[in-house]
């Protein structure tokens, strides 16, 4: 879109006062925050904030919200009371009759909470504890915490993933299981974004409301880079922005109480790699964790493949840890919520929080930021003959590196420069890989609108 047009779009200013975990803070708190928002992380939370000032946006281009409101601007500013945040030339789509509206005011109370509690809590006095698996650990426990969503309460948590691309079947099947859910008072987490993400806490809303539950969760979890491609959904009513994507699915694990799984691409493999990694580990090997896979029957298909390649790289040991259920949304809602009865009984037993699953194991190797370049998608070692947890946290990010290629600003800005990455490895799994990512490509479920060119090439 030309400057001309841009400038076309309607926007406004605005002058808010935050709550919700930024209402009540001490002078010293504010002006660290302050310098935090105006130093090098600016650019960043400016970025964030327009995600969710645009949220329901239906495009997955980082750039197409900068592109529309070039001149939009964020500050924040301290008070005596505590902080204000100024929007210069905002989105109006944000706001009705002249006031912004609640549900996006408080995602971007969430945005500058989150960004700043990392700027301050996580910054360079930080690096020696984020140096050990402890240590990054309790760094997710402490935003968590921050965000006020750690509640003492019975588990009823699912974790929903699956793909911000699918078609119109898929993403009704989401809304179904989603209500299925919310019958049986189960909250929702999601990536917070639309299709797969936004569909079970469609759902779930009209179970809740049928059901007269007046506290309910519709979480969603997502990280810098993601954020601007996925806006929030309209739904998500409690959103963390966690530094990165390791830090983001470690939250999934250790907060929710289960977790289903809908088509997607290869942002929804990387998820199911990084769980079923985790999972094999022998320290993890009695740990209850219901994962249940499952769609409509056009997707079956899909789930086939999916599964196929999982025994053949991961093996069998790693198929017995899902279960796939096709076209039957009330089985996956009692399948779940047995399965998360069985997890509350292990939770007592092994005197562990019903909030954060302090007992499952997650190693180093799957914590440490893995920042996809074109050497290190290169070096990635796909061979049959390692221990499955080492090679699915390596298929992990090969997966992971496609989504920064596909849908993040740094990744997409690699592959204009130097070209799509390379993935190598043993000729049998690069077969599989290729078969997989292709059957995405036809599917549609590597990008919302466009023609897709593929930031990758398999070396068969």
């Amino acid at each position: 879109m030309n400057e001309a047009a841009s400038r076309a779009l309607p926007v406004q200013d605005a002058r808010i006062y935050p709550k919700g975990g930024l209402d009540v803070l001490s002078r010293a708190e504010v002006a660290r925050l302050r310098d935090a928002s105006a130093g090098g992380m600016h650019e960043l939370l400016r970025r964030c904030a327009l995600a969710v000032l645009t949220s329901g946006s239906a495009s997955d281009d980082p750039r197409a919200a900068r592109d529309l409101y070039p001149d939009f601007d964020v500050h924040v500013t301290q008070q005596d009371r505590g902080v204000r945040i100024d929007l210069k030339n905002a989105p109006a789509m944000a706001f009705v009759d002249g006031e912004i509206i609640r549900g996006v005011a408080e995602l971007l109370f969430a945005v500058v909470r989150d960004l700043a509690w990392t700027a301050i809590e996580l910054g360079p006095d930080c690096i020696e504890d984020l140096e050990t698996s402890a240590g990054i650990t309790n760094a997710v426990f402490g935003l968590l915490r921050n965000a006020r969503i750690l509640r003492p309460s019975e588990p009823n948590l699912v974790v929903c993933w699956g793909g911000h691309s699918i078609n119109r079947e898929e993403y009704l099947y989401t809304k179904q299981v989603g209500y299925e859910l919310g019958l049986r008072g189960l909250d929702i987490c999601t990536g917070c974004g639309p299709g797969a993400m936004k569909g079970p806490m469609k759902g779930a809303t009209i179970a809740h409301a049928k059901q007269r539950r007046r506290t309910t969760r519709y979480i969603g979890i997502t990280e810098p880079g993601i954020i601007a491609a996925e806006s929030p959904n309209p739904i998500v009513n409690h959103l963390v922005i966690m530094p990165d994507i390791e830090k983001r699915l470690e939250a999934f694990v250790r907060m929710g109480h289960g977790i289903i799984v809908f088509p997607g691409g290869v942002g929804t493999a990387e998820e199911i790699l990084y769980l079923l990694g985790i999972l094999l580990r022998e320290e993890n090997a009695g740990l209850p964790f219901p994962l249940i896979l499952s769609g409509p029957t056009g997707a079956a298909p899909y789930f086939e493949q999916i599964d196929k390649f999982i025994r053949l790289t991961l093996g069998e040991e790693a198929a017995s840890r899902y279960e796939i259920v096709i076209g039957d949304p009330v089985a996956v809602a009692k399948k779940m919520t047995a399965g998360i009865r069985k997890v509350r009984e292990y939770r007592i037993a092994q005197k562990d929080s019903f909030y954060f699953n302090w007992a499952i194991d997650v190693p180093l190797e799957y914590q440490q930021p893995f920042v996809p370049t074109h050497e290190k998608m290169a070096a990635l070692d796909l061979h049959h003959g390692r221990p499955a947890p080492a090679l699915a946290a390596d298929l992990r990010r090969a997966f992971s590196g496609i989504v920064a290629g596909n849908v993040k600003e740094d990744g997409m800005r690699r592959i204009e420069e130097f070209g799509p990455f390379l993935i190598h490895g043993d000729a049998a799994m690069m077969q599989a890989l290729d078969a997989l990512l292709r059957a995405f490509v036809e599917q549609r479920r590597m990008k919302i609108a466009g023609e897709y060119r593929p930031c990758y090439r398999v070396v068969t």
